[in-house]
């Protein structure tokens, strides 16, 4: 989907269109998590901090996100897939893969299933989306962003080779700010910088990922699309508007997220085996530390318990925090379709 909260916020309000619009919160300490099309021609960006969203666009409006109404959305948009392919990889709310090789509707051509598909969501959703078309995974999710928004991109096998050795480093899918920053480093700007590198050079900086970039450079990605994806974590986080750094304060912080974090589970009926503490300093930098059990642990006071005791053992590791989370992992049902969210609360 294209700035899929920001869209369904104009589409269901009149008033916003056409307008700046970021979804989030625009307080110092808020954060923005779509911005509208209109908003990113002055540079604001997701994850961008309300503050400087301001400053780069002063008439900018912050609109309060409506979970609830952009997955009500999400799934008008799943149905829609399925009347072509049962094979749907969602990578959350505005994101699938699709396998459209044996579609139900039996076109012979996937950019004409995208292109119906596209048309469909414009017309039945209101909102538009963009289509990425190739032969593997990683190609096709570069190709959707290529020509955001409503726009579809088709990458032949004949044309991978060129397309990715032509492709910056930081478009290509898996590749973040900080690996970025390394690979500059190295000199590699580029996929054709990328690929004089050896397997082993590439592995030896940059561990298992290294094997992968080694492989998607040159257009190998035999992943198949996973319709039983597994949800691997449930997670809730809370970014303060002031930095905290007293004990007392941070031990009382801690205690009212478990709260919130354990009813969390509960509604998810879903637990796990290990808890991790998150710890975000006031200079960006992040902890995290985890325990696990041999049970699922179900009680909310084992809950706290473990996440006080993960903070006495790091509470040297950060002075001044701005962000603190709870996160369960090794769940005991890890299908849950709810677990894969993480729930951010603004203090």
């Amino acid at each position: 989907m294209d700035a899929f909260y920001a869209s369904v916020e104009q589409r269901d309000n009149p008033s916003l269109r056409g307008k700046p619009i970021a979804v989030g919160g625009g307080s110092n300490r808020g954060v923005t998590t779509t911005a509208s099309y209109e908003a990113r021609k002055f540079g604001v960006r997701s994850a961008m901090p309300g503050y400087k969203a301001k400053q780069l666009c002063p008439s900018i409006i912050f609109v309060k996100p409506r979970f609830s109404a952009y997955k009500e959305v999400s799934n008008q948009v799943r149905n829609i897939f399925i009347d072509y392919t049962d094979l749907i990889e969602p990578l959350s709310l505005d994101e699938a893969f699709l396998d459209v090789s044996n579609n139900k509707k039996k076109m012979p051509y996937a950019m004409d299933v995208a292109q119906e598909i596209m048309s469909r969501v414009k017309e039945e959703v209101g909102i538009t989306c963009s289509a990425g078309v190739s032969y593997c995974k990683f190609l096709a999710k570069v190709a959707s962003d290529y020509k955001k928004p409503n726009g579809m991109t088709v990458i032949r096998p004949s044309q991978a080779e060129a397309f990715l050795e032509g492709l910056p480093v930081e478009k290509f899918f898996g590749v973040g700010k900080v690996t970025e920053r390394k690979m500059n480093q190295m000199n590699i700007y580029t996929g054709a910088d990328l690929k004089k590198f050896s397997k082993i050079e590439l592995a030896q900086n940059f561990g298992k990922a290294g094997t992968f970039y080694y492989n998607i450079v040159r257009g190998w990605d035999d992943r198949p699309v996973n319709n039983n994806r597994v949800r691997k974590s449930i997670g809730i986080e809370s970014t303060f508007r002031n930095n905290i750094s007293s004990k007392q304060e941070i031990e009382s912080t801690i205690n009212e997220l478990a709260e919130k974090f354990y009813l969390r589970l509960q509604k998810n009926n879903n637990y796990g085996r290990t808890i991790t503490l998150k710890l975000k300093s006031s200079e960006f930098r992040v902890i995290t530390r985890s325990r696990s059990m041999s049970h699922y642990i179900k009680d909310k006071n084992e809950i706290l318990s473990i996440a006080l005791q993960l903070f006495e053992e790091n509470e040297k590791a950060v002075d001044k925090i701005r962000l603190i989370g709870l996160t369960a992992s090794n769940l005991e049902n890890e299908n849950n379709d709810e677990g894969n969210a993480q729930l951010s609360i603004e203090w």
